[in-house]
């Protein structure tokens, strides 16, 4: 069993996106089921991914999981019950009041901060209300991505504070009437939180220093809340069974490494141990497997037709020239929690600044940790979070400022109270984010947006913003009022999404892709991250996970995205800043940006072949990038590289085996241009 001994009748499961919150909150559902206890597993998570897991639609209500007697389980729908929440609050006064102020109220639901509460106000039911899961024994808590279960955990205390201090009414929730009827409730839920006896806190990390940074600063908050039964559970642990694998050296060095430095709060908790498995964590079988991998049978063996076949060829840098053509907008790397959308986005910044572009790169996520991605400072960039506390705080001082100046008390205190609903930092955090990217009008802004969920609702929160700021206020910012259309923009704005190899990632990729193009937003590329596929592995656990992820990469590259780059796994995983500073060429007359890549050892024909390719370059008259790749995993996502040194313009190789010179990669560069 994942999670060993009784345990409490509840159990919260979180951690940093991709850490395996869901298989390991899954596989303990199905331990205890299968061990006669009557389990509800239930997900509060926006971009939940539970009914792929057992095969079988959730809905809100309990499903019993085919396969698993004892076992139900549940999706808290943030959309489904915003639309209940909603209908539950106006309902009544629909035919009582008129029109306009049924439509005023309807309105005042219509915002992200409503999905949030209306989703917390389902999962109160369940925490607490006993009579709601009374027949069960326990109820698992698939949780959200770090970031969102914080918000979603502290919720209880800040709207008990929030009832304690309103006198008036004005809420953006609605009557005050509807919230104070489900206050007892709230207080109930809080209490079971922080009642040692009745819940256990089960933080998952993987053997990685940015998981388990995020795991012990999740252990500090929310102890502070008062919740202290915690465990720790440590997914993906890695011994490599052929020490001549470098990659398997490497990764099983990174996890000794990062569990070397566990931080202190971390190791004074209990903690349980799971290795890496060969395979997808989809289906019954391979959850019960994660209790006991014996189980599941053998490693996957390789077939001869996928014998260094390659399933990708275009590496990362080659979007540069086309993100780059324009010399300003805003570039976007959004996908699920964990699959590297700050690291994709960070390497993206690095390479543009190098360049010699003015570079901002920015942050709307709470768990991201862009000062440590980044590593060492880099001219011309300059990075940033927003902030959503200090975004609060400077949007209320600024609204008492202006639209409180000339109030009396009582209309200062009733403005004062609307300010503290938790709505408010909604709003704030979208100005900040309307103000982010306006900056790409005079350079490149690179955003790592927050998880796939929560993106969801910030972009939702647009629209929302707009009918509120339209409804309430005389003039709009020109930053917002320009926003949309500016993300609507495929001149002005990229989206990257950014996807591991695995099933559940791309499936949810391809919904937020769905998501987006229903907003009217085209995603410029997809990123798969993090792959196997284009490394000469020989660990028997790795082969086989490369052999398990080459669907999934097709699947992206055949049916989901005709523009797609892959990056391999590498130990660095967290450090994507390229290592070398890339050569850089303005432009002299030339109407497109080329980006050539010479890859080889770094031996003196490699370093010739460099050399000529920059005079090349300069010659040819355009506006290009030389990139030396040296990294053997690199190279080999290039198709058709025979023998060293090869040169490839834009991702496509030219020539192999010998050093060109200026003069026939000039050829080759204007032929490319010609094309």
């Amino acid at each position: 069993m994942v999670i060993p001994g009784p345990g409490t009748r509840n159990l919260f499961f979180t951690g940093k996106g991709g850490v395996g919150k869901t298989s390991v909150a899954s596989a303990t559902a199905v331990a205890l089921a299968d061990g006669g206890k009557r389990v509800l597993l239930v997900s509060t998570d926006p971009a939940s991914n539970l009914g792929e897991v057992f095969g079988v639609e959730l809905g809100m209500a309990p499903t019993p999981v085919p396969e698993v007697t004892n076992l139900w389980a549940l999706n808290i729908d943030p959309e489904a019950a915003a639309r209940s929440y909603r209908e539950r609050m106006v309902g009544p006064y629909r035919g009582v009041l008129p029109d306009a102020s049924v439509r005023s109220m309807e309105e005042q639901f219509s915002g992200a901060c409503t999905t949030e509460i209306a989703a917390f106000d389902e999962f109160s039911k369940l925490l607490g209300d006993a009579s709601a899961t009374a027949r069960f024994d326990h109820v698992v808590f698939d949780t959200a991505p770090t970031g969102h279960t914080l918000r979603l955990l502290q919720l209880p205390a800040a709207w008990t504070v929030f009832f304690d201090s309103n006198v008036g009414g004005n809420s953006c929730l609605g009557p005050l009437s509807g919230l104070a009827a489900q206050r007892a409730l709230y207080e109930a839920a809080l209490k079971a939180l922080a009642d040692g006896e009745a819940t256990t806190l089960v933080l998952v990390s993987r053997p990685e220093e940015a998981a388990l940074r995020e795991a012990d600063r999740s252990s500090r908050e929310l102890s502070a809340l008062g919740i202290r039964n915690q465990r720790l559970v440590l997914n993906g642990i890695f011994t490599a069974s052929d020490p001549s694998d470098p990659t398997a050296a490497a990764m099983e060095a990174r996890g000794r490494t990062a569990l070397a430095e566990l931080p202190e709060g971390l190791a004074r908790l209990p903690r349980h141990e799971v290795e890496l498995l060969p395979f997808g964590l989809v289906g019954v079988a391979a959850l019960r497997a994660l209790n006991d991998p014996a189980s599941f049978g053998g490693h996957a063996t390789v077939e001869p037709g996928e014998r260094g076949s390659q399933v990708l060829s275009r590496p990362l840098d080659s979007l540069i020239p086309e993100l780059a053509r324009h010399g300003h907008g805003v570039i976007l790397t959004m996908g699920k929690g964990g699959v590297g959308k700050t690291t994709v986005a960070t390497r993206l910044a690095v390479t543009l600044a190098r360049l010699g572009h003015t570079v901002h790169l920015s942050t709307t996520d709470p768990a991201a940790h862009l000062d440590q991605t980044l590593g060492a400072r880099v001219p011309n960039l300059s990075v940033s979070r927003i902030d959503p506390a200090k975004e609060t705080a400077d949007y209320t001082a600024e609204v008492m400022a202006t639209a409180g100046k000339d109030l009396d008390d009582q209309g200062k205190a009733l403005l004062e109270e609307d300010l503290r609903s938790p709505c408010t930092e909604e709003i704030a955090v979208f100005r900040a984010f309307a103000r982010t990217v306006d900056r790409g009008k005079a350079g490149f802004v690179v955003l790592d947006t927050a998880p796939t969920g929560h993106t969801l609702l910030l972009l939702d929160a647009t629209e929302a913003y707009h009918r509120d700021v339209l409804r309430n206020a005389s003039e709009m910012p020109e930053a917002v009022r320009e926003l949309l259309p500016r993300l609507r923009d495929p001149e002005f704005t990229r989206v990257l999404i950014v996807t591991l190899p695995e099933a559940t990632p791309v499936h949810e990729a391809a919904s937020l892709q769905r998501d987006l193009l229903r907003a009217g937003i085209t995603p410029f590329a997809w990123v798969v991250n993090q792959s196997l596929s284009p490394l000469p592995v020989t660990d028997p656990v790795l082969r086989s996970r490369k052999l398990r992820e080459r669907p999934f990469v097709r699947e992206v590259t055949e049916s989901l995205s005709p523009r797609t780059a892959l990056v391999p796994w590498q130990a660095d995983g967290d450090q994507l800043v390229p290592a070398s500073e890339p050569t850089k060429v303005r432009e002299r007359g030339g109407p497109s940006m080329k980006t050539i890549q010479v890859l080889g050892t770094g031996c003196s024909k490699c370093r010739t072949l460099a050399a000529n390719a920059e005079q090349a370059v300069r010659e040819a008259g355009i506006e290009g990038v030389v990139v030396k790749v040296q990294d053997i995993a690199e190279i080999l996502t290039f198709d058709g590289v025979r023998a060293l040194p090869a040169l490839a313009i834009d991702g496509v190789v030219k020539a192999c085996g010998r050093s060109l010179k200026p003069g026939e990669i000039k050829m080759l560069i204007e032929g490319d241009e010609e094309r």
